[in-house]
C-alpha cells in the first residue's frame, strides 16, 4: 500500500530551532490559535511565532500563569480554556468567533502525560478526553473561523503513540488503567484526528498535519516522580537531563510544529505525520525510536475516530455523510 509518509528533505532535523525554520517566512497579518501556548515547548512556540509577526491566540486552563508567562511579548492575548470542559471550549470558541476574526494558524500543542487515573466530565478518561476530545470540540466549534483563511491545523502528538492504538472496545478505561497505554492511545488519537481532519477539509484549502516534538523536559511531565524519570535514563541523581535520552531544548522541541504551520515546503501536502522537521516514515517493527506506526495512520480508523468524538462531544462541523465518506 502506498503512503505519503516519506521524507521530503527539508534540510532542517532534531537540532533546528522553532527560530531556525522560520528564518525569512512573514506571518505579519496571520492570526494563530496555540493551546498551551504558555508552557514549554507551546511558550517557544508563541515566541517563535510572534516574532516572525503572528498575532497570537493562547487558550489556557490557567489564565493568571498564562498572564505571567507571556509578559512582554508583543501581539499575543489569552483567553480562558480547560479543554477538559467541553463548556469551557464552548464558551471560548463563542467568544472567538464573536470577534468575526479569520484563524490562519491553529497548533494544538496542550496535552497532559501519564497522569494517575484521573476522570472528567462525564467520566471520561482524562488524557483521551483532554488531549483529543477537547482539541476535536474546539476546532469544530472554530470551523467557521478556520475555513475562510485555509488554515493549517497542527495536532501535536508524540512517539508515545508507539506505546498503543485504539482500544476501541474500552477507550476509556474503565477497567485496567495503564498510565502510558492510556497516554499512547491519545496519542495515536492526535495522528488519527488530523488525518481525517485533513481529508473533509482538503478542497476548504485547510490541510492538517500530526507530529512528534522530540524528547523535551518541560512541565509536561509534571505526573512523573523523579525516580521514574532516573530509572528511563532520563535524568541523573541531581535532576540534570541525560544525553544519552536524546533531549531536545524547548526551542528545538518547538521547531517541528511551527515548520508544520508555515513552512512553503508542505505546501499541498496534509495528513501526514512529520518529526524533526521533515516528514516522518511508516515505522519499522521493533523500533521505538522512531516514524509512525500504521494503526495511527489509519483512513478507517481515522473515520472511525471521527464519528466516536463526534458522538461523545455532540459537535461536528461536517455533515454524517461527508465525514464517513
Amino acid at each position: 500500500m502506498s503512503t505519503a509518509q516519506h521524507k521530503i528533505g527539508s534540510g532542517f532535523g532534531a537540532t533546528s530551532t522553532a527560530d531556525d525554520v522560520l528564518a525569512g517566512i512573514d506571518l505579519q497579518g496571520k492570526l494563530a490559535v496555540v493551546t498551551g501556548g504558555y508552557s514549554g515547548i507551546g511558550l517557544e512556540t508563541t515566541r517563535a511565532l510572534t516574532k516572525a509577526g503572528a498575532h497570537v491566540v493562547v487558550p489556557a486552563r490557567r489564565r493568571s500563569t498564562a498572564e505571567e508567562a507571556l509578559a512582554g511579548l508583543d501581539g499575543v492575548e489569552v483567553d480562558e480554556l480547560d479543554l477538559g470542559d467541553l463548556e469551557s471550549v464552548r464558551a471560548f470558541a463563542e467568544r472567538f468567533l464573536a470577534s468575526g476574526r479569520t484563524i490562519d494558524i491553529m497548533i494544538d500543542s496542550a496535552g497532559i502525560m501519564a497522569c494517575p487515573e484521573t476522570r472528567v466530565g462525564p467520566g471520561w478518561e482524562a488524557q483521551f478526553a483532554t488531549n483529543h476530545l477537547g482539541h476535536f470540540a474546539l476546532v469544530n466549534r472554530l470551523w467557521p473561523a478556520i475555513e475562510p483563511g485555509g488554515a493549517r491545523i497542527v495536532s501535536v502528538s508524540s512517539r508515545g503513540h508507539h506505546n498503543l492504538g485504539m482500544r476501541w472496545d474500552d477507550v476509556m478505561w474503565t477497567t485496567g488503567y495503564d498510565k502510558w497505554q492510556a497516554y499512547g492511545q491519545a496519542k495515536t488519537a492526535n495522528v488519527l484526528f488530523a488525518v481525517h481532519l485533513d481529508r473533509l477539509g482538503r478542497d476548504a484549502g485547510v490541510r492538517a498535519f500530526s507530529l512528534h516534538p522530540g524528547g523535551i523536559l518541560t512541565p509536561l511531565q509534571r505526573h512523573l516522580a523523579k525516580e521514574e524519570m532516573i530509572e528511563r535514563g532520563w535524568i541523573d541523581e541531581a535532576g540534570n537531563p541525560l544525553n544519552p535520552a536524546g533531549f531536545k531544548t524547548p526551542q528545538q522541541g518547538a521547531a517541528t510544529q511551527v515548520w508544520a504551520a508555515t513552512s512553503p515546503q508542505l505546501d499541498g501536502l496534509g495528513g501526514v505525520y512529520l518529526e524533526d522537521c521533515d516528514i516522518a516514515e511508516p515505522a519499522v517493527d521493533g523500533d521505538q525510536t522512531s516514524g509512525v506506526k500504521s494503526w495511527a495512520t489509519d483512513p478507517e480508523q481515522a473515520a472511525r475516530l471521527w464519528e466516536l468524538s463526534a458522538r461523545l462531544t455532540g459537535v461536528n462541523a461536517f455533515s454524517a455523510q461527508k465525514s464517513a465518506e
